[in-house]
């Protein structure tokens, strides 16, 4: 019975900690899994969508009205149960499912989807929790965010990316702070988007009755709130912009407000530039890259997601529009 499951991997881990860029080196490898992927974004509207490659013919649905841990578990629910009614139909094809969560996701409320759901169980097999961990930013987002905690707690492998931003010796001390949250989670490296497959598909890592001994009630509390602090929002513009302009808006604002941006996001459409260019942040840390050509005929559009606490968003946008081309 259990051969005959679809694997599911829920990748997880907080905002900015490089979940999408693991995807996406997934989805490119040779290794001939045809993956469905659900993705998951906090706020009105999506990016991560447009930033994963899509050339391989994989499957990939959006859910972006709310974390897939609260708001949209009933959507999981449906999604799943249609993926698996079109494969036994035979009208799409696929091996795997791997769904990434907003930043803001508890796990647990996910990974629960698989064994409180009759018609779930019966199709789909939780594989393996596999959480990323910014090397860089954890200590504080640990100290602060409970879904952190909850992301470590529940993880089958953690995942250290950004490690080149800090000494050996934080990398160090963090790898000792995680391993006693989580004593049963294998802890490796992810460089540059860049890990093992071994540590991301067929682990068979989710073991219930380990879970079931940290949090018994597992299987039947369904509560979750969210920091009501933390909030988003999107700015949007047609017109063509300047990157240099955007870039050094951006980075005397993060002078001042770089501890509430918890992540910023976006594809912009920038002057002279025939392709999308990625732009992304965290806190402090941001950087630019191009990405796929316009399309001929597409309608170009700016867009950037802001996550963070006490957002300055009239001072964000009126700079933003003072950085057109």
């Amino acid at each position: 019975m259990t051969s005959s499951l679809i694997p599911v991997t829920i990748l997880t881990g907080f905002l900015g900690s490089g979940k999408t860029t693991l995807l996406n080196y997934i989805l490119k490898q040779p290794h001939g899994h045809r993956i469905a992927v659900i993705e998951n974004e906090f706020g009105e509207a999506g990016i991560d969508n447009e930033l994963l490659i899509q050339e391989q013919g994989e499957q990939i649905i959006e859910m972006n009205n709310g974390c897939i841990c609260c708001t949209v578990r009933g959507d999981l629910v449906r999604i799943l149960g249609e993926l698996a009614g079109k494969r036994r139909a035979g009208t799409l094809q696929f091996d795997r499912v791997v769904i990434e969560t907003t930043g803001l996701a508890d796990p647990a409320p996910v990974a629960q989807t698989f064994f409180v759901d009759e018609d779930i169980t019966q199709n789909f097999m939780l594989d393996a929790i596999v959480t990323l961990v910014d090397a860089k930013h954890a200590p504080l987002q640990l100290d602060e965010h409970h879904e952190a905690q909850e992301q470590v707690g529940f993880a089958d492998r953690i995942l250290l990316t950004k490690t080149d931003l800090v000494n050996p010796d934080e990398v160090r001390a963090l790898r000792q702070r995680l391993a006693r949250m989580n004593p049963r989670a294998r802890i490796a490296e992810s460089r540059q988007g860049v890990a093992a497959l071994e540590d991301l598909l067929d682990i068979r890592g989710f073991n219930l009755n380990a879970i079931l001994e940290i949090e018994p009630d597992f299987l039947s509390d369904v509560t979750h709130e969210h920091d009501d602090e933390i909030t988003s929002f999107v700015f949007r513009e047609k017109r063509p912009m300047d990157l240099e302009k955007i870039e050094d808006f951006l980075s005397a604002m993060v002078q001042v407000h770089g501890a509430q941006l918890l992540r910023y996001k976006g594809i912009l459409n920038i002057h002279g530039v025939d392709r999308r260019v990625v732009f992304q942040g965290v806190h402090m840390l941001m950087g630019s890259d191009l990405a796929q050509p316009w399309a001929a005929g597409e309608t170009r559009e700016s867009k950037m997601v802001f996550i963070g606490k006490d957002l300055p968003r009239e001072a964000l946008e009126k700079g933003l529009t003072h950085s057109v081309a």
